[in-house]
């Protein structure tokens, strides 16, 4: 299974790196305008095979991303310390005018996976220069919050002394700073959060709350301000949107898509639980989430859809 990555910067890189010690794939190309760059890498992350998994991994051009079943999308200019993601829009838009319809005309048939900041807006922008090849929009999916909704359940989970993998809870929203945290909706062994703390004696203050949404809305600020990008992260979160992706899984995951109305926005590529198999984005699953988190939703799908309007996408 033939896996294509475009963009071989940090996240790029790193998401090659994670592909392979989870020996995700059987062959992995990376492509670059910066040849020499793409070929470093991948010579790199070759020498790590022994240790890993056996897989093939080498740098080409467009052309080589032919029979590729995944795409990510990674190329881009990078975040500045200090610079919100939506800052990041207009100095990537006319990036995805020329990657994205040299991407489809090579892999005709691959789900694409983008990772480029700002996620949710170069993701919309990726299915319209899909669609205007007669790719579907389930085909175009972005990482969206899949990394927010870990931070979340990594940071929660080390609070209550549980594993973060049976701490199920979702952000949602734009991978940004009008992400909501869907508290209302967490749930531990079946239990509700409230319900699981009294069971486990434990305490969790508003103040702690606070905390914890603070902790998962400020990380990339606060990683970039200490050493100038984020990867690890979002490379893992790439190689598991793959992985679902490759092995037909049916995983639901807080990716991005496009959805037709978010209260009343209508037409916005946002982040929320969506069931993904082998050819995208099969359904969005409804969260039940109370009055304040439903406006606060709503509220970040506008920021999204502002943002989408302040371009002219042709």
């Amino acid at each position: 299974m033939k896996i294509g990555i475009v963009g071989t910067g940090m996240v790029g890189s790193t998401a090659a790196y994670a592909l392979v010690m989870r020996g995700i794939g059987s062959e992995i190309v990376l492509v670059d305008q910066n040849k020499s760059r793409s070929s470093a890498e991948a010579n790199d992350i070759l020498h790590a095979i022994p240790f890993a998994h056996p897989l093939d991994i080498f740098s080409g051009d467009y052309s080589d991303l032919a029979k590729c079943r995944v795409v990510i999308i990674a190329a881009g200019v990078s975040q500045k310390p200090g610079e919100s993601r939506l800052e990041l829009l207009q100095r990537n838009a006319d990036v995805f005018r020329q990657v994205v319809p040299k991407v489809l005309e090579a892999a005709k048939d691959a789900v694409i996976v983008v990772a480029t900041n700002p996620v949710d807006i170069m993701t919309h922008m990726a299915s319209h220069f899909a669609g205007q090849m007669g790719v579907s929009a389930n085909r175009v999916l972005g990482s969206g919050t899949t990394l927010d909704t870990a931070r979340f359940r990594a940071l929660l989970g080390r609070h209550l002394d549980v594993d973060a993998q049976h701490v199920h809870a979702y952000v949602v929203g734009e991978h940004g700073d009008s992400e909501v945290l869907s508290w209302s909706s967490v749930t531990i062994a079946g239990l509700s959060l409230e319900e699981f703390c009294e069971v486990r004696n434990l305490n969790l203050s508003t103040q702690d709350r606070r905390k914890i949404e603070q902790n998962v809305r400020q990380a990339a600020y606060q990683i970039i301000q200490g050493k100038g990008a984020t990867y690890y992260g979002i490379g893992s979160a790439l190689a598991r949107i793959v992985s679902a992706i490759l092995n037909d899984q049916r995983a639901i995951l807080t990716v991005c898509g496009r959805v037709e109305k978010i209260g009343g926005v209508s037409d916005v590529t946002i982040a929320l639980p969506h069931l993904i198999d082998g050819n995208g984005l099969v359904d969005l699953i409804p969260q039940t989430l109370n009055e304040q988190e439903m406006k606060a939703l709503e509220v970040s799908a506008a920021v999204i859809r502002n943002a989408i309007d302040s371009i002219h996408i042709d």
